[in-house]
């Protein structure tokens, strides 16, 4: 009796750099590939940095003077306008200032008609004592009058030039007491608009340390105002990277929460480098996304050279879970090589090792390909 033959087919599961498995058989005739002649190629070397977004700009809302919290009107979270309340301060004090300013001035003020009504009658009775002293002149130049007579014209006309100087200089000291009374008015209006504080501009509020009851302190920070929109990553840099990396660089960065891949440059360099961890900061300016938001992290990645690398296309690249291989064509077979497989660019694949310049892998991988398998290769 013949015995009957039985094929057990080999399967294999064969994927591409971002590829599920796929499922392959081997037969006895050669396969039809494409081969591609591994070669070293110029990549960009990168230098890789973890950070976090920050607002490019914000805002500490604080209080100029001390005073009791009456109201406020935000909370973490809400979007303000520009010079939109946000904390009011009792301000009876302030308040009660800007009344005795504002009253001083007006007093002030209700003292010019009097004033102006000296100084008329001072030039009055100067301009009556000139005319006089000037006929007792004439009288005294013909001998009409008596020296005792002229003294005393002439005196009245000295008086009369003195009561109009010193109701001129009156006026000029009520004018000075005005500008005064203005001046400390101004001064105490500026007190009591401290006890309004506003939105330095139009953003979201991320912090909040103020209640209504609390003490207010100058310089205690109240909230936190950032403009929307406007975002960079901090990233802490290694200092022997600092001639490299500078205003203007562009830089990639990935924003994993996001899932996002921007393209970005170098907004500031701090020169400073931290004792501590020997790293500078390099501020990266990113582009108006809506999704972004404080805190978030986020990784810049720095062209800081060229270097020569091995790489094949991404479709040659088998992956099964951690493992990743290609097949080889040696004397027309395809052998399964495992190599390591480093950064991806485009269709392209970094091989770190497994793989020498020179050597043919097959690329797309067949269906039908198999370990062992011959191949013929497409011209």
């Amino acid at each position: 009796m013949k015995g009957s033959l039985v094929v057990f087919p080999t399967i294999l599961w064969l994927a591409g750099c971002s590829e599920s498995p796929r499922k392959v058989e081997a037969n006895g005739a050669p396969v039809p590939v494409n081969v591609v002649t591994v070669t070293a190629q110029s990549w960009p070397e990168e230098y890789e940095a973890m950070g976090t977004v920050r607002a490019r700009t914000a805002a500490v809302v604080s209080s100029k003077v001390m005073g009791y919290v009456r109201e406020v009107h935000a909370s973490i979270g809400d979007h303000v306008a520009a010079q939109q309340l946000l904390v009011v301060l009792d301000a009876a004090d302030m308040e009660a200032a800007y009344r005795r300013a504002d009253a001083g001035r007006e007093e002030a003020r209700s003292a010019i008609p009097e004033a102006e009504n000296g100084i008329a009658a001072a030039r009055a009775n100067l301009e009556l004592a000139r005319a006089t002293f000037k006929r007792m002149g004439d009288l005294f130049a013909s001998k009409s009058i008596s020296n005792q007579e002229y003294d005393e014209a002439t005196a009245r006309l000295k008086a009369a030039e003195a009561a109009y100087a010193v109701a001129e200089s009156k006026r000029a000291q009520l004018t000075s007491k005005i500008a005064q009374a203005d001046q400390e008015r101004s001064s105490a209006e500026i007190q009591r608009g401290y006890a309004q504080l506003r939105a330095p501009f139009a953003g979201v509020v991320t912090a909040k340390s103020v209640e209504p009851g609390n003490l207010a302190t100058p310089g205690t920070p109240l909230l936190t105002v950032e403009r929307e929109g406007t975002y960079r990553i901090e990233v802490p840099v290694e200092e022997s990277r600092l001639a490299v990396i500078r205003s203007g660089s562009k830089v990639t960065v990935t924003i994993d929460a996001l899932g996002r891949t921007l393209e970005a440059k170098v907004g500031e360099v701090v020169p400073s480098v931290d004792a501590a961890s020997r790293a500078y900061l390099v501020k990266i300016d990113l582009p108006a996304i809506t999704q972004l938001r404080p805190g978030i992290f986020g990784r810049g990645r720095f062209v800081v050279g060229i270097r020569p690398v091995l790489a094949v296309p991404c479709s040659a690249v088998i992956e099964r879970g951690q493992v990743q291989s290609v097949y080889v064509v040696e004397n027309a077979t395809a052998r399964m090589r495992i190599v390591t497989v480093g950064r991806k660019i485009a269709d392209r694949a970094e091989v770190l090792s497994g793989l020498n310049a020179g050597e043919q892998v097959v690329s797309p991988i067949p269906v039908t390909l198999a370990d062992s398998a011959k191949v013929e290769i497409r011209k």
